[in-house]
């Protein structure tokens, strides 16, 4: 069993790998501000941690992060549980998300998919949706989630195997985007 110092260490070292991945999470907060300029929403969603993160990360959007400012439009698909047993029990529970966005999801609106191994198939399901809906999909996942990462116009790939540090890893480039989006549309204050 590591150590806390080790386990410490191993988050700090997957976080300072992510610098590489400024380039794909400036584009990802770009086109989340673009969208949220001109009246679209950010849809997000994933299971599990992945589901806490994306609920976590749309209060920070419909809420604040650091600045006073209006609202902004963030839904977590995971938090309507009468949807998601209504539809997993009707239709399968692959179709969660997917359903979902049928009635939701809108061109233009940007998708966040949270899978940190990429084979979820209720996620692939929603990703093939967002697609005939025209919404842009940015997914967040780890190292082995590959496939998942090229069915996406924008991938935050975390670099770990590693369940935890992938999942802290979604969450830093989760905070860097609502901060960015934040400056971006209203400001330092």
């Amino acid at each position: 069993m590591p150590t806390l110092t080790e386990h410490l260490r191993q988050s700090s070292e997957t976080l300072a790998r992510m610098a590489a991945q400024a380039g794909p999470a400036e584009e990802m907060a770009e086109k989340i501000c673009r969208a949220l300029q001109a009246g679209q929403k950010v849809v997000m969603f994933g299971n599990g941690g992945s589901a806490a993160d994306a609920q976590h990360l749309a209060a920070e959007l419909a809420g604040r992060f650091a600045l006073e400012r209006p609202a902004l439009a963030g839904i977590a698909l995971t938090t309507n549980t009468s949807s998601i047993t209504a539809i997993g029990n009707d239709y399968g529970y692959e179709f969660i998300f997917s359903r979902q966005l049928e009635g939701l999801g809108k061109k233009d609106d940007v998708l966040v998919a949270i899978t940190t191994s990429g084979n979820s198939k209720n996620i692939l399901e929603a990703v093939k949706a967002a697609r005939k809906l025209g919404m842009t999909v940015v997914g967040m996942t780890g190292e082995k989630g590959g496939e998942f990462a090229k069915l996406c116009d924008i991938a935050l790939v975390t670099p770990s195997d590693k369940t935890p540090r992938i999942q802290e890893g979604h969450i830093a480039m989760g905070h860097a985007m609502c901060e960015f989006a934040e400056h971006v549309l209203y400001g330092a204050k």
